[in-house]
C-alpha cells in the first residue's frame, strides 16, 4: 500500500497568541518546534518512508516538514545544501483570513460578537471581510491536488505538511468528508494523519501515535 500522509504544522507562535494568521508567515513556536519534531518520532516508530513532500509557501509549514524528516533516514529528501526537497505552492497556504489577519480571537469575539466569528470561522462558504470561505480553499487546493499530487499516488509515499484549513480541502479533495461536516472535523497539530491507498484507491486512514 502507499500511503498519503497529511501534517498539520506544529504550533505557530500566532496560534499561541490565539491570533488569526492566515498567509501572513510566522514561525513556529517552541511547543511548535516540539511537535514537528514528535511528528517525525511518530513515523520513524511506524517505519514510515517517504519519496515525495509537498507544502506550502508558509515558513511554519515548511520548518515542520524539514523537522519531522529530519528524525527519518531519508537521505534522497535533501539536497547539497542541506536543505529538505519539498515541492512548495500557494494552493497549499492557509485559509487567508482578510482583515481579521493579526487580531485575536477572544478580542474579535468581543468587537463582532460571538456568532458571527464563528460563521466566519465555522461556515464552509462564507467570508470573513477580504478573507477566504474554506469553499475557496477547497477551490484552490482541489485542481492542485487532482494536477500534481493525486497522479503520484500510486507509486509514491507522500507528505503534505500544511495547515488546518488547507488540510480539510484535502480531506474533501480525497473523498474522506464531505463539504458540509469538514468545519467539525478538527486536525490536530504536528499529528501525521496517514491515508493508505491500493491501486490509488484510498482504503483506510488513521492518526499515528
Amino acid at each position: 500500500m502507499k500511503k498519503l500522509i497529511l501534517l498539520r504544522h506544529g504550533q505557530s507562535q500566532w496560534n499561541l497568541e490565539n491570533r488569526f494568521t492566515g498567509w501572513k508567515d510566522i514561525l513556529l513556536s517552541k511547543q511548535g518546534i516540539k511537535e514537528a519534531i514528535e511528528a517525525g518520532e511518530m513515523m520513524k516508530k511506524n517505519n514510515i518512508s517517504l519519496d515525495l513532500i509537498f507544502s506550502s509557501v508558509l515558513k511554519r509549514a515548511n520548518e515542520t516538514a524539514r523537522l519531522a524528516v529530519s528524525r527519518l533516514n531519508l537521505n534522497h529528501l535533501w539536497n547539497k545544501n542541506n536543505d529538505l526537497i519539498m515541492l512548495r505552492t500557494k494552493a497549499l497556504n492557509e485559509r487567508d483570513y482578510g482583515d481579521l489577519v493579526g487580531l485575536n480571537k477572544k478580542d474579535t469575539a468581543i468587537k463582532y460578537g460571538e456568532k458571527q466569528v464563528h460563521t466566519w470561522r465555522r461556515s464552509f462558504d462564507i467570508r470573513p471581510p477580504g478573507g477566504e470561505s474554506l469553499k475557496d480553499v477547497v477551490e484552490r487546493v482541489k485542481p492542485y491536488f487532482i494536477n500534481n499530487i493525486e497522479p503520484k499516488i500510486k507509486n509514491n509515499n507522500i507528505l503534505v505538511a500544511a495547515h488546518g484549513n488547507s488540510l480539510r480541502a484535502m480531506l474533501i479533495c480525497v473523498g474522506l468528508h464531505l463539504p458540509e461536516e469538514i468545519s467539525k472535523i478538527e486536525i490536530p497539530t504536528g499529528i501525521p494523519l496517514v491515508l493508505f491507498y491500493e491501486e490509488s484507491k484510498l482504503v483506510k486512514s488513521k492518526y499515528l501515535v
